[in-house]
């Protein structure tokens, strides 16, 4: 039987205590410098997250990561986590991950609708045009059999 790997043997694993320690000493270190280790745990979670069978399956998966990379930066650079809250940073940060993920899929989905309508335009010009059957000025009983 094979054993279950531990969690720290996993990829994407990100320990919250470790985690909220490195935000705790960043906040009061006062530098711009966020270090390698908080670094590297944003970019954890945010890859984490894009395994989740939610949002696996994206063409633009990347650009999903690298959008909650920005994110999760920002609201470290500007301290939004509040220490004494008594909240998981861990939570706290992935929940700005997945807010970045929908807003990715939703900027896609508004690009895809633009190419869509503009090929549908095309199309129908093209179709008035050279007076394709079925196109937009025809109807389908106007077609002469010759």
């Amino acid at each position: 039987m094979a054993s279950k790997k531990s969690k720290k043997n996993k990829p994407h694993y990100v320990n919250s205590k470790e985690f909220k320690e490195d935000i705790k000493s960043y906040y009061d270190s006062g530098s711009d410098e966020i270090g390698e280790k908080l670094g590297t745990n944003i970019f954890k979670i945010a890859t984490g997250l894009s395994f989740a069978p939610n949002f696996i399956n994206y063409s633009y998966k990347d650009d999903m990561i690298g959008d909650a990379v920005v994110k999760m930066f920002t609201a470290l650079q500007m301290k939004k986590f509040d220490m004494d809250s008594g909240n998981n940073p861990f939570s706290y940060f992935t929940t700005i991950a997945f807010h970045a993920f929908i807003n990715r899929i939703k900027k896609e989905k508004k690009q895809r609708q633009v190419v869509s309508d503009y090929q549908e335009m095309v199309y129908e010009e093209l179709a008035s045009e050279y007076n394709i059957p079925g196109g937009p000025s025809n109807d389908s009983t106007e077609i002469n059999e010759s």
